[in-house]
């Protein structure tokens, strides 16, 4: 198991020690995704410099730092639903990257 989900592992421990396990906090780990994509939301705008009231309120580097939140949250979430997440993602990862592989090569 990589560094990166042996600490996704040991979140989601605590969380599960400190909240528990059942279908209400499983929903929750699951919006929680969510939310932390509506900051990536939040850090692009703020990149762009979207809204003129606030002008540039982020860098690059807040949406590179947002985007890894949602991907730890979800690795976490992950969790709830197999207990092998390491496994199934890599299995998730090779799938697409094969699907895209095959479409690349109908585009030579």
């Amino acid at each position: 198991m990589s560094k990166e989900w042996e600490r996704a592992a040991e979140i989601t421990g605590w969380l599960n020690e400190r909240n528990g396990t059942g279908q209400k906090e499983v929903l929750l780990r699951v919006l929680k995704i969510l939310e932390e994509a509506g900051e990536v939301a939040q850090a692009v705008s703020g990149s762009r410099g979207q809204n003129p009231r606030k002008g540039f309120t982020h860098t690059e580097e807040d949406v590179a730092y947002e985007l890894c939140d949602v991907i730890l949250t979800a690795m976490v979430a992950l969790h709830s639903f197999t207990h092998e997440p390491e496994k199934l993602f890599g299995h998730v990862v090779k799938h697409r990257h094969k699907r895209l592989s095959d479409v690349l090569e109908y585009d030579v």
